[in-house]
């Protein structure tokens, strides 16, 4: 089956997860200031934030569509 086009959601998602990452391999080197340091702290913070709303959608996009199917059930995930 081919795999759909990403949405500009995802490209959200997954740009914010990239800057983010960057963002901490920065703040890892140990080579910031401290003002340089609490504004990456800042704009991490900012992204977070963008990551939480994207997966909240997703969550709720796969909620209802579970709803639709009376026969699945949502479950927790277990990590085995």
């Amino acid at each position: 089956m081919p795999r759909k086009a990403k949405t500009d959601e995802n490209m959200d998602f997954e740009k914010s997860m990239q800057e983010l990452e960057s963002l901490v391999d920065k703040m890892e080197s140990g080579d910031l200031s401290l003002e340089e340091s609490l504004n990456y702290f800042e704009q991490g913070v900012k992204l977070t934030r963008v990551c939480q709303q994207s997966l909240k959608k997703a969550e709720q996009k796969v909620s209802i569509l579970l709803k639709k199917d009376k026969n699945s059930n949502l479950s927790d995930f277990e990590d085995s």
